[in-house]
């Protein structure tokens, strides 16, 4: 079990760094520039790389800058500070910045594929099931997707996040500390998934599959929300485009996403062709993902992983122009 300190500080910075004066921009000015964060994935990812966005909103000179991140908990920090306007992340890492009191709105969503996440361990190791992992030194980043998919993947065995040793690494240095055996077992996303299961130094224990759905979120900063619902309709609609096309062209999407992320392309075709990927999601926040977000939400509240209630459509963007 993660401690109260522990837990806060994961959101602490998010929180202090919203506070702060000239992170934001005011409502009244003119908007000339949209800032994207963005992960080694998905739709966003392919938008960047064919300047999509760009092209929307050229005419109206509103330029564009892009700001990687490795998870979605440092994406949203940003956001919550003003820093960046909007960003895609998993289904936990909203829920600490909502807790933290973080100046953000869910935007939009899309399903990604539970068979592209998986909780890895070494080929040779004796972890065959999920009760193995029981006293076992799990890697997974606390706040993100893979710490929820950690939990319910434990409770089909009868075990909690107490019944294991809680490693919280970032993706990069969970591999590296998974590739020199510090760690028993890995809870991890694609592509960072698809590269580790390629090695034959790795066994995949279960993947998210029966476990966990793959719920991800589009997220914007508060501020820009409110002022920018015409624009925020825009980007999702030219994601929306670019998914679909996306998706009709599979061997160009590969290609594409390839040169963008710097992903091999044997790994971004497993990526694509996962059972259940689609790149043709993006849409508002609608019930279905909105009571599953509020689902997750009580969950974590009642294992005291966020220290409280939260009331998930508080932050639910309401789908209209401003």
């Amino acid at each position: 079990m993660f401690t109260r300190r522990q837990t806060l500080s994961l959101f602490g910075t998010a929180a202090l760094a919203a506070a702060l004066p000239g992170t934001g921009r005011a409502a009244s000015e003119p908007l000339k520039q949209l800032r994207f964060g963005w992960q080694k994935n998905g739709v966003l990812a392919l938008a960047k790389g064919t300047g999509a966005l760009e092209k929307r909103f050229a005419d109206r000179g509103i330029s564009i800058t892009w700001a990687e991140f490795s998870s979605g908990p440092p994406l949203l920090e940003a956001l919550g500070a003003g820093a960046v306007d909007f960003g895609p992340t998993g289904d936990v890492p909203p829920l600490f910045a909502q807790a933290a009191g973080g100046n953000l709105r869910y935007a939009g969503t899309y399903k990604g594929s539970a068979a592209g996440s998986a909780i890895l361990v070494h080929a040779d190791s004796p972890i065959q099931s999920i009760g193995d992992l029981k006293g076992r030194r799990v890697a997974f980043k606390r706040g993100s997707s893979a710490h929820n998919f950690t939990v319910k993947a434990l409770r089909t065995a009868g075990l909690g996040i107490t019944d294991i040793e809680a490693a919280d690494l970032s993706p990069s240095d969970a591999a590296a500390a998974f590739a020199s055996k510090q760690i028993d077992a890995w809870a991890i996303w694609d592509p960072y998934y698809a590269v580790a299961e390629k090695t034959p130094q790795t066994r995949v224990l279960t993947t998210a599959e029966g476990i966990a759905e793959n719920w991800s979120y589009f997220l914007s900063n508060g501020d820009f929300t409110a002022a920018h619902g015409d624009v925020l309709l825009e980007i999702l609609d030219e994601l929306a485009k670019v998914g679909a096309a996306a998706q009709n062209d599979l061997d160009g999407t590969v290609a594409a996403l390839s040169a963008i992320t710097g992903v091999p392309e044997d790994i971004q075709r497993v990526v694509l062709t996962r059972k259940g990927f689609t790149l043709a999601a993006v849409s508002t926040v609608g019930p279905e993902a909105a009571a599953y977000q509020q689902a997750l939400a009580d969950e974590f509240y009642a294992l005291q992983i966020i220290p409280k209630k939260l009331t998930v459509g508080d932050i639910i963007w309401n789908g209209r122009a401003s």
